[in-house]
């Protein structure tokens, strides 16, 4: 039984927000590289294991290479620059709304590095989600001062780092789904233990909590929500594609609100809707009207 298509999208989105309730049960207890890399780790025996149950072709070593690379950006650059930015304190409100650009860079790069042509009404799609994303984000932001250059850095480097990085895996990375995710897990490994070495301690707190958090980022997000991406990258284009994280704020705020009875405002959900708003303004086909999407 295959998965249906048409599930995919929203279900990328939930998945994917989740990875942020994750981070806050983990952080507590651990450092971020260390526990990024001992999560990569763990995600590459994984699917290791599962390319050999499922007889998976194997990667060339172009393709692996290829895969390995699109691994350093999207995972090791990525999600380390986040940790990093946050752990030093950048405030997450503000850190979630620089990671808001990536939907617009990933256009850019699209149109430049892949011939996509983006059309006004997705450039106003685009647009619309980013306000709508800052609109849900701008009760969290907080006082911004004292924020260190380092950490704004960090923060920039790793939504470029998630841009170049599906640009990168829809233009060079091909072959077997699987085995291509397994080797990306390598190059984010690779990434986040040279950081680890370089700059923690790797001290950590044997708790509920962290291991809860190990096992939900690693089978939810790391083969769960990185999978669905990938399909998404193969068969979409990436402008499109994108758009999709607008939406992963609101789904983080509203998860959020059940779990750790953080409010909603009216102004919130109203950027909800203009987020939503934008996003289906980026990913309707021609001739089919935003509301029909």
């Amino acid at each position: 039984m295959t998965f249906p298509p048409r599930l995919i999208p929203p279900t990328f989105v939930v998945l994917w927000a989740t990875g942020f309730i994750g981070a806050r049960y983990a952080m507590p207890w651990a450092e971020p590289f260390y526990f990024l890399a001992a999560r990569f780790a763990i995600a590459f025996v994984l699917i290791w294991l599962i390319a050999k149950l499922m007889g998976a072709q194997p990667s060339t070593p172009s393709q692996a290479l290829h895969a390995i690379i699109a691994g350093v950006l999207m995972h090791g650059i990525y999600l380390g620059g986040v940790f990093w930015a946050v752990k030093n304190g950048m405030p997450a409100g503000m850190s979630a709304l620089i990671v808001g650009l990536q939907p617009l860079i990933t256009a850019v790069m699209a149109g430049a590095f892949l011939g996509e042509t983006i059309l006004p009404r997705h450039w106003a799609g685009l647009a619309a989600g980013f306000v709508g994303v800052a609109i849900v984000l701008w009760p969290k932001l907080g006082a911004v001062s004292g924020v260190s250059g380092a950490a704004l850095t960090a923060a920039v480097v790793s939504v470029i780092g998630m841009s170049a990085g599906t640009v990168w895996q829809k233009r060079f990375a091909g072959g077997d789904l699987v085995s291509g995710t397994m080797w990306q897990y390598l190059g984010g490994f690779a990434v986040t233990a040279l950081a680890a070495l370089l700059l923690e301690t790797g001290t950590f707190t044997l708790t509920g909590e962290l291991v809860f958090a190990m096992a939900w980022l690693v089978l939810v997000l790391s083969i769960g929500a990185i999978f669905l991406l990938m399909v998404m990258i193969r068969e979409g284009a990436m402008a499109k594609v994108a758009s999709l994280f607008y939406l992963v704020p609101a789904v983080t705020a509203v998860i959020a609100w059940f779990l750790f009875d953080e409010t909603l405002s009216f102004v919130q959900l109203a950027g909800m809707a203009l987020a939503t708003l934008g996003v289906g303004l980026a990913t309707a086909r021609s001739g089919q009207s935003p509301s029909a999407r």
